[in-house]
């Protein structure tokens, strides 16, 4: 059987071990169009021998940029990292600033992407990237070359000894991938990974997800740019597990009709979907509203392994034969596991998720730890609500005297790509200085209180850990995102944007009539709803933590107007920028 030591092993291993008809599966103009596994390995092949007529060498850097997951980035990710050359993937809605600072700082020779959408803009900076020879597009665009142009060119197999050479020549501690992390203040860093990095984050990240290897099938939508979902395509490919892509924003349809078993989700996802089901209950009447209800609140005492008892149990077992079997339906059916990552979950979210079966493991990880460091498991006691698990095998965690989590293991990044300095900052004695704040319990899980640098001091002197407070927050309905504020100040405050289309039903079902979210967020009910569910969400933390005050912000926070970064991370610095009135009208400073 296949050795797995590069990420290009992964395909053949397949192929040896499942050899599946349906690897990797896309839908073009309604019709899902499957490719096999023999078929991705031929395809990868041909785009190596096509890039070898090319001119790409061993360690030249190939651009991909696509607006959603799609079976051509697998095939080309395969077919660059053969020739023992680098794919560097692009977040596709960062400005043109950012596309150009990237394709320069990477050296990209060659610049492959998905649509017309992402075409322009590379087209539109095009002169200020003199390394850059030509762009290529998966879609067909009447102004910019065809990916089947590369293909073509790599049809005549004479040069496949030459691909095996290359192929033979990778070792496993080369670098595999420049990943650009968005970061949420100055430019984005390069984060540099070896096969070694993601092969064995892949491989030890496969014994904590119980799946029917050769047999299920996931549903892939979140960036493949991220090494998060990128990770996990290679263990797809390990565990013989089908792959269907899906837009981002049409999830809820194409799950519907791919049915899948598995899938990757970050926190916001699990809220919205929460929330809909939520709603969807509320407009129900009578017994089956108090039914629905009833589940729910069960739903949200669970504990795993029968911790609450006999008769919870069964309350469970009711709850799930009258109302969480609608909710999975609803999901496609066989939803069995899902993982969770890129910020704190929830434990509410957690509870009910895993009460109605979905498998909701909530683990822990960065872009330069490739990035999976710890992750739960339901299997043999290794899932406790409220950490990320245990440490996946060959890694080592130490809490610094501050409370940092500092990670050693094979997972770790080389370093940032020309940033020799800002490598010595972050990794240290052979530790990797995560920047974020946790502890291990007795029994070797790990939980994340905050980010190291999110804490914040008040005039006080007082530490306050906004992440725990923000997470309680967004428990309320009302509200879609919120920064808890205060550096320096005399108390903590927020900046929240709400939940419009929450609070417009409910101004609806009160007869207030304020169609413009602008006059809506100062309307004194509004105001006074929002003031109770602020401290509601108070109760439990100490005095000096406290939410004393708050304003809402008009608009929606997005990606695209840089209050998140693409991962949905808050941009603190922007967000308290953009609402510097709000901010300085909270502490007194108009």
């Amino acid at each position: 059987m296949q050795n797995i030591t590069r990420l290009f092993d992964f395909p053949y291993y397949q192929l040896e071990k499942y050899n599946l008809k349906k690897c990797l599966v896309t839908k073009y103009d309604d019709q899902w169009v499957a490719t096999s596994t023999k078929e991705y390995i031929d395809k990868a092949n041909a785009i190596s021998r096509g890039l070898l007529r090319m001119g790409v060498k061993p360690n030249d850097k190939i651009a991909l940029i696509s607006m959603s997951n799609r079976t051509e980035w697998n095939i080309m990710d395969t077919g660059i990292l053969q020739l023992g050359a680098q794919n560097v993937p692009i977040y596709p809605t960062i400005s043109e600033e950012d596309y150009a600072y990237v394709l320069n700082h990477s050296e990209s020779s060659y610049c492959f992407v998905s649509c017309s959408e992402v075409y322009q803009k590379v087209k539109a900076i095009k002169d200020q990237v003199p390394g850059l020879k030509e762009v290529y597009s998966f879609d067909k665009l009447t102004d910019c070359k065809n990916w089947n142009e590369v293909l073509e060119l790599g049809k005549d197999d004479s040069n496949q000894e030459e691909v095996q050479k290359r192929m033979e020549a990778v070792k496993p501690e080369d670098l595999a991938t420049l990943i650009y992390t968005s970061g949420t203040t100055g430019k984005a860093k390069g984060v540099m990974l070896s096969h070694q990095n993601v092969v064995s984050n892949a491989l030890e990240s496969f014994k904590r997800l119980p799946l029917d290897y050769g047999k299920a099938k996931s549903l892939s939508f979140l960036p493949v740019c991220h090494i998060y979902e990128r990770m996990l395509m290679y263990l797809y490919q390990y565990a013989g597990v089908t792959v269907y892509f899906a837009p981002i924003d049409q999830i809820s349809e194409f799950i519907k009709e791919v049915e899948p078993h598995v899938m990757t989700a970050v926190p916001r996802l699990l809220e919205k979907v929460y929330d809909k089901i939520i709603a969807k209950g509320a407009e129900l009447s009578g017994i089956k509203k108090k039914l629905f209800f009833w589940a729910v609140d069960v739903g949200l005492q669970y504990k795993p392994y029968g911790q609450n008892g006999w008769w919870y149990e069964q309350k469970l077992a009711l709850a799930r034969k009258l109302i969480f079997s609608k909710w999975k339906a609803g999901l496609g059916g066989n939803l069995s596991l899902i993982s969770s990552g890129s910020a704190a979950l929830q434990p509410r979210l957690a509870r009910i998720f895993n009460a109605a079966e979905f498998g909701v493991m909530e683990g822990y990880g960065l872009t330069e730890t490739s990035p999976v460091i710890s992750v739960n498991d339901m299997r043999d006691g290794g899932f406790r609500i409220g950490t990320v698990g245990k440490l996946l095998n060959h890694t080592e965690v130490k809490i610094a005297d501050d409370g940092e989590i500092c990670v050693k293991g094979p997972q770790v990044m080389i370093g940032y790509y020309k940033d020799p300095d800002l490598t010595d900052e972050v990794i240290k004695d052979g530790y990797f200085h995560t920047g974020d704040i946790g502890e291990i319990d007795s029994d070797g899980f790990l939980k994340i209180t905050d980010r190291k640098k999110e804490m914040f001091k008040t005039s006080g002197g007082k530490y306050v850990a906004p992440q725990l407070l923000e997470n309680r927050l967004k428990q309320s309905r009302f509200i879609e995102q919120v920064m808890v504020v205060g550096e320096g100040e005399k108390m903590p405050a927020a900046l929240i944007q709400p939940d419009f289309e929450f609070l417009h039903e409910w101004a609806k079902r009160h007869n207030v009539t304020i169609p413009e979210n602008s006059d809506i967020v100062l309307n004194k009910m509004v105001l006074d709803r929002y003031e109770e569910e602020v401290n509601l969400a108070n109760e439990n933390f100490a005095k000096w933590e406290k939410v004393k005050q708050f304003r809402l912000t008009p608009d929606v926070w997005s990606i695209d107007s840089g209050h998140l970064t693409p991962t949905m991370k808050l941009r603190r610095k922007i967000i308290k920028e953009k609402y510097l009135d709000l901010y300085n009208n909270i502490y007194g400073r108009d």
